[in-house]
């Protein structure tokens, strides 16, 4: 009877410590990680458009 107690406890000590055991799990992300850089580029394309608006309006000046 003793050795049933046992073996009873014992597997009830090994399940509550396997229920208890943290799992950590690292993955990839299922889509993939995208980067906006739309502000970048129009900010570029700006300045790009302002410097050639100057330059036609210095060669030029009576255009309006």
């Amino acid at each position: 009877m003793a050795t049933v107690r046992l073996a009873f406890g014992l597997g009830l000590l090994w399940l509550s410590l396997a229920a208890c055991t943290p799992r950590v799990v690292v993955e990839a992300p299922k889509e993939p990680i995208t980067i906006n850089m739309n502000i970048k580029i129009e900010h570029e394309i700006r300045v790009k458009v302002d410097k050639d608006l100057d330059a036609a309006f210095a060669k030029q000046g009576d255009i309006f």
